[in-house]
């Protein structure tokens, strides 16, 4: 396998599933802890480390949330989200459409404008030392009420110019789309991108809802669609972008092992699956990470994994010149290799 995952390092990539507050690495997690004086339940490195074991979505939303109360200071987003890039500069990730979640920080009195510039100054500096484009995601906590939902998006207004859309993350379970109709239905009339989390731990319901009430345009993980034929087939018609994220679950055990996810089903029955690391400090890896790991347990070809690849890039909300020069790019990995 040695080979196909030198082709993985050198092929071109794009993220469309990454949750910046999940890049928080525990050494930096120690570093911002100090600096900003806040305690933290841990002594080491290790011992962070050893906690992120985790059973379940919930489990692992609590230390998540432990964790980004050392962020306090537009530095420390930045520092945060300039880590996240320089793994992109490692896996060669040319573009990444990245997640945040207000709620997590404001509900801690930090101000939105705080959040958003220490994010967006990283990416601009991304764009401009590294040629690493980029898109930010505002989530909506899903745990917490719809009204806090439409509070968020109003702080958002005054910055809707550094964020392409919205999305609904945190604990599925319990928390369905219907929940938040009318606040996605507000977002769309502001201009805002819709994405949605379904279909990880929910059932197909999840993603049928979140497709017809909050009328999504990518479907973040989507690996319970294969449930339902009606779905999948209706997920490959319309060709809906399904950003899975592989590590996360497994550690989230969602599939038992590696061996059983369903990616290459799903691949292979035409739906438009994507590739992503989700929260890579807790989860094990980053996007080379999650490929290497796809391909030492599933039978991926060097085609599936172009086509994953591809996927990603078409499925992004960058225009449609820089997707083509992008995927030309890709393109002249793949002639090298053959």
């Amino acid at each position: 396998m040695k080979d196909i995952k030198e082709f993985i390092k050198k092929l071109p990539k794009a993220e469309l599933h990454l949750h910046i507050e999940g890049s928080l690495e525990p050494e930096l997690m120690f570093k911002l802890a100090k600096r900003n004086g806040i305690k933290i339940p841990y002594k080491t490195v290790e011992e962070v480390k050893e906690a992120y074991n985790f059973t379940n979505l919930q489990s692992f939303l609590d230390i998540y949330y432990a964790g980004a109360k050392v962020l306090i200071t537009k530095q420390d987003f930045y520092d945060m989200t300039w880590d996240y890039i320089l793994k992109c500069k490692e896996d060669n990730i040319l573009h990444t459409e990245i997640f945040f979640d207000p709620q997590t920080h404001t509900q801690r009195g930090i101000s939105f404008e705080t959040v958003i510039f220490g994010i967006k100054e990283a990416l601009d500096d991304a764009q401009k030392k590294l040629g690493i484009s980029s898109k930010i995601i505002m989530c909506f906590l899903r745990h917490l009420s719809e009204e806090k939902a439409f509070e968020t998006l109003e702080q958002s207004l005054p910055y809707k110019d550094y964020i392409i859309g919205v999305g609904l993350d945190s604990s599925e379970l319990g928390n369905p789309p219907k929940k938040f109709e009318k606040v996605f239905n507000e977002a769309k009339e502001h201009g805002y991108k819709l994405v949605a989390h379904a279909g990880e731990e929910g059932d197909i319901s999840y993603i049928e809802d979140a497709l017809d009430l909050l009328h999504i345009e990518r479907i973040d993980h989507g690996v319970q669609a294969i449930n339902s034929e009606a779905l999948m087939q209706r997920l490959k018609e319309e060709q809906i972008p399904l950003t899975v994220c592989p590590n996360s679950n497994i550690e989230l055990k969602v599939f038992e092992n590696y061996k059983q996810h369903n990616i290459k089903q799903l691949l292979d029955y035409g739906l438009n699956v994507t590739v992503n690391s989700d929260d890579p400090a807790y989860f094990k890896g980053y996007m080379n990470q999650n490929f290497f790991n796809l391909v030492d347990n599933i039978p991926l070809t060097k085609e599936d994994i172009v086509k994953l690849v591809k996927n990603s890039f078409n499925s992004s909300f960058i225009e449609e010149k820089l997707k083509q020069e992008y995927i030309k790019r890709v393109d002249e990995v793949v002639e090298k290799y053959e």
